[in-house]
């Protein structure tokens, strides 16, 4: 449930500046919440192996919506369905790193999920945006403009990411870490400051 509800969070962040007109400068939680959400997907031993296939679908279908929304009703331009098969397959590859790496959680874990997320979102779609489109000339100097003109996007994405990411996989650590502290001052008859 906490998954599907982070997956949520991630669609407003992106819906939400639009709604508001604001532009976001991809500062969103879609890369912290896909690795959580993937992290939250676990293969199961009693036969619904097709569970956490399911349920990857649903969130890449969630998120191909939003793309499809926010394409058409917020920046008013036609949809063509080539322009986002790369990012939909980012999406469930992303979703698969989480459960991949971060099934356990440790810090080098996240933050190795962090950097992969966002750096393989900022070289591929700008790729497939050099390729694919007319914004850049097909040459390599059209390449480097491409990803030099994404770098403030790749920052944020980074940050961003790493905010949530760090929020989503980091305050349950520290929770659990009070906890056990005021146990043990429990126990210990110790006084709480």
């Amino acid at each position: 449930m906490l998954a599907y509800l982070v997956l949520l969070l991630a669609v407003l962040s992106r819906i939400l500046p639009h709604t508001f007109h604001e532009v976001s400068w991809n500062f969103t939680a879609v890369g912290g919440g896909l690795l959580f959400f993937g992290s939250r997907l676990k293969s199961s031993a009693s036969g619904r192996s097709w569970r956490p296939w399911a349920k990857l679908a649903s969130a890449v279908a969630v998120l191909m919506a939003t793309d499809y929304y926010l394409t058409v009703y917020a920046y008013n331009y036609p949809f063509h369905l080539r322009g986002y098969l790369v990012t939909w397959i980012w999406y469930a590859a992303v979703c698969l790193l989480g459960m991949e790496i971060l099934r356990k959680t440790t810090i080098l874990r996240v933050i190795a999920g962090i950097l992969a997320s966002a750096t393989s979102f900022y070289i591929l779609v700008d790729f497939a945006l050099w390729a694919g489109g007319t914004m850049y000339p097909h040459t390599l100097a059209g390449l480097e403009a491409c990803y030099i003109a994404a770098i403030p996007f790749y920052r944020n994405d980074l940050v961003s990411t790493a905010l949530v990411a760090g929020a989503l996989f980091g305050l349950p650590v520290l929770a659990a870490k009070i906890v056990e502290t005021l146990h043990a001052a429990h126990d210990n008859n110790l006084p709480m400051a």
